[in-house]
């Protein structure tokens, strides 16, 4: 068949035949004895498989090997294409968590923008602005996050932390902050009921502490921001604490958004952000 028909059989433009015939993916093409060129049935399985595999994300050239491999019947070629094809499933699945963590990213900064936009309903808002952060036992997520909200924040907010069943703080807790700088070796857990109010916001850390939200007295606005707890983590310390900075560093970016958002809602005159938690 002329390069016009293989082309289309393959489902490809002629140019892009000829392009992965000068790439060396598809085998030189025999002469007519008018000069044109002539393509085989093969030569049209061998491009419909490298497509194929393209798509999944092969490069070119690995493609049109795999594929001649898979076709001359090589005895690794089997081998080589599982592998290969185990290879680009392991990079889907990395770029879907990477999307899922994206749209949660959005989700959330989309609630956080929606509630400091409604916060104040049918309250005055009180200055410096009051939030209480909750999680089960107010030793790890909370601890954190109250700790960075008072950097962040200043004298522009009030800054607390609870949980319904309080614990010791954790000691990675306060190493992971003091990696940035913020001393927390004086922090103490504390019960919802110890924490005075009235909060302009309350946002909990962990689902279980939605119900939470809704309890404490007094009319705030609430957000959710699920964090896997940190004390859940295996392995031995080094694994365990660096579970305890991705949760400062989550934590991190989400209330430099959260502080802005919150004081240009209250109409507080303020200066942009000095202080800024990095990770060391």
């Amino acid at each position: 068949m002329n390069v016009k028909a293989a082309a289309k059989a393959a489902g490809i433009s002629p140019s892009g035949l000829r392009w992965y015939e000068a790439m060396g993916v598809l085998p030189p093409a025999t002469r007519s004895a008018n000069g044109y060129r002539k393509y085989t049935s093969g030569d049209v399985s061998l491009l419909r498989l490298v497509r194929t595999l393209r798509a999944l994300g092969l490069s070119a050239a690995e493609a049109g090997r795999l594929a001649k491999l898979t076709f001359v019947g090589e005895a690794d070629a089997d081998n080589e294409l599982a592998a290969a094809l185990q290879q680009q499933r392991e990079a889907i699945a990395e770029r879907r968590a990477d999307l899922d963590w994206l749209d949660g990213e959005l989700r959330d900064l989309e609630a956080t923008w929606r509630a400091t936009r409604t916060r104040g309903t049918g309250h005055q808002p009180a200055a410096p602005i009051s939030v209480l952060f909750l999680c089960n036992v107010n030793s790890g997520r909370s601890q954190i996050a109250e700790a960075l909200l008072t950097r962040l924040g200043g004298e522009r907010f009030r800054v607390q932390s609870a949980g319904s069943e309080p614990a010791a703080v954790s000691d990675m807790a306060v190493a992971v902050l003091a990696e940035v700088g913020i001393d927390w070796r004086k922090a103490r857990a504390k019960h919802i009921e110890e924490v005075p109010g009235p909060f302009d916001y309350v946002i909990s850390l962990a689902d279980s502490m939605r119900e939470s939200c809704a309890a404490i007295k007094g009319p705030h606005s609430t957000l959710h921001w699920h964090l896997p707890d940190p004390a859940g983590a295996g392995g031995p310390p080094e694994a365990r604490i660096a579970a305890y900075r991705r949760v400062r560093d989550e934590l991190s970016r989400r209330l430099v958004p959260f502080v802005e958002l919150a004081l240009r809602t209250a109409a507080t005159e303020h200066t942009p952000l000095l202080a800024e938690v990095s990770n060391g």
